[in-house]
């Protein structure tokens, strides 16, 4: 099933007030959430001390793997939990043996409000939610990491991407294939505190069906046939670093509740296995479906689309960004240069420069890095001209230019794409020949007349190198 591309296509963003705006699939937003909260413990032998998290649940117990951990011999080991939902702040007890409180009275399951008084064993806290919104000003940067871009749509990315790595929360990254979304990823786990722990990837779309619960959480041995060993899984792989899950669109409705559960206990169990295996993981997934759209439809899980979609980021086309092909193309021929110092390019010609801008790349930056790679291959002189451009990409601009308009008849729009031809091939055949109209003349197989009566026609002589213009009369 392919995502509609339709700028219909909406979704909710959530502020700290509670309250919804809708804005467009296609469009970053302009301000952002980032949801975090504070406990200050009121009452008890913890007396004073102040927790400040952003994790999407919060573990509170005995136990030294919570991620408030606390001393209190009346307390569980797993006392309760925090989540942060779509609704807000929810506490839910975790089997205690002396139960949890809010506000005095006892709850499995409640809603916390700002200045709620928790109460579990002989300790009480105070729940403060701290949401912080900030706007998406554009970094001065055009290049952040791997990823290179001076656009407005870029320059946001790269300001949401120092701004939410360093914390703990689960990121979202939409936008079509081949725009980059890997490179996000990479950005956020390199800028996060676990940039010296793995940075594991595993793509939804690439993996069989019957496989994915083995790939994801690991098998033990005779589990199933083939199984011949233990075998750990992403999450394992990725523990005390960041697992990122491209096109999280793809997986199955039978594996997303186990998806949600990995998430929400921060445990894993292996396939035919019979323990629960602690997991410290940063989870930052990737679509080039609108999954909004997706939860509407029934295909996807809100719950687990709400639990990936703590910070949104958008990575826009390159046909709405066509300003960085130019910075694009220079990092990929800085690239080619690097490795073939022998067949060093020295840049583009601009005719072939405006006939790749006017392209609209459906494959976005990987089809632009695949293009430019084979142009430099074939490329006989110094500079990627216009001969090296693919079909593909020429015909369909040729074709588009000579389309039958509303304000101009067949034979206008013809004559209008000839003398486009005719200017751009004339400029790169006088180049060719060093500027000389012979023998320009020579290799098109026409009058040497007729090349100096097309040079005055498009004013091709504005840099005054053509010196054998006079004899026309």
């Amino acid at each position: 099933m392919k995502r509609s591309s339709s700028m219909e296509d909406a979704r909710d963003e959530r502020t700290s007030t509670g309250r919804t705006k809708v804005i467009r699939w296609e469009e970053q937003s302009s301000k952002l959430t980032l949801l975090k909260c504070k406990l200050t413990i009121v009452n008890g032998e913890n007396k004073g001390k102040e927790f400040v998290l952003s994790q999407p649940v919060i573990r509170v117990g005995t136990k030294k793997e919570n991620e408030i951990p606390l001393k209190d011999e009346t307390m569980s080991r797993e006392h309760f939990e925090i989540q942060q939902t779509k609704d807000g702040y929810v506490l839910r007890d975790s089997g205690s043996l002396n139960g949890t409180f809010i506000n005095g009275v006892r709850v499995k399951e409640g809603f916390l409000l700002s200045g709620s008084v928790i109460r579990a064993g002989k300790t009480e806290m105070k729940f403060l939610p701290m949401d912080e919104v900030f706007e998406i000003t554009p970094s001065k940067k055009t290049k952040f990491l791997n990823l290179i871009g001076g656009s407005t749509a870029m320059r946001k990315i790269y300001t949401i991407v120092e701004k939410i790595a360093p914390t703990d929360v689960s990121v979202l990254i939409e936008g079509e294939s081949g725009t980059g979304k890997e490179l996000v990823a990479a950005a956020l786990h390199e800028k996060s505190k676990r940039n010296k722990r793995p940075f594991v990837i595993f793509d939804c779309s690439a993996v069989a069906e019957n496989l994915i619960e083995s790939e994801l959480f690991g098998h033990e041995k005779g589990s199933f046939t083939g199984a011949t060993g233990m075998r750990q899984g992403a999450f394992e792989l990725a523990d005390g670093g960041t697992i990122f899950l491209d096109e999280i669109g793809e997986l199955g409705k039978e594996l997303q509740p186990k998806l949600l559960r990995v998430l929400e206990s921060r445990t894993v169990k292996r396939v035919g296995g019979d323990r629960h295996l602690n997991v410290d993981v940063r989870v930052v997934a990737a679509t080039n479906r609108n999954l909004e759209a997706e939860v509407k439809k029934g295909d996807f899980r809100e719950d687990l689309y709400y639990r990936l979609n703590v910070a949104p980021i958008y990575l826009p086309p390159v046909r709405k960004r066509k300003e960085d092909i130019p910075m694009l193309m220079d990092s990929f021929i800085e690239e080619f240069n690097k490795q073939h110092p022998d067949r060093a390019c020295e840049g583009i010609e601009q005719s072939a420069m405006e006939l790749l801008m006017a392209y609209d790349w459906p494959g976005n930056v990987r089809e632009l890095k695949n293009t430019t790679s084979r142009m430099l291959s074939f490329m006989e002189g110094h500079k990627i001209t216009l001969e090296e451009i693919p079909e593909k990409i020429r015909l369909p601009i040729a074709k588009a230019e000579l389309d039958i308009r509303e304000d101009l008849g067949f034979k206008d729009a013809k004559e209008q794409w000839i003398s486009s031809f005719e200017k751009q091939y004339l400029a790169e055949l006088l180049k060719r020949n060093n500027y000389n109209i012979s023998a320009a003349a020579k290799e098109a197989g026409i009058d040497r007349k007729s090349v100096q009566r097309l040079v005055r026609k498009y004013n091709l002589n504005a840099s005054g190198r053509i010196e054998d213009l006079e004899d026309e009369e």
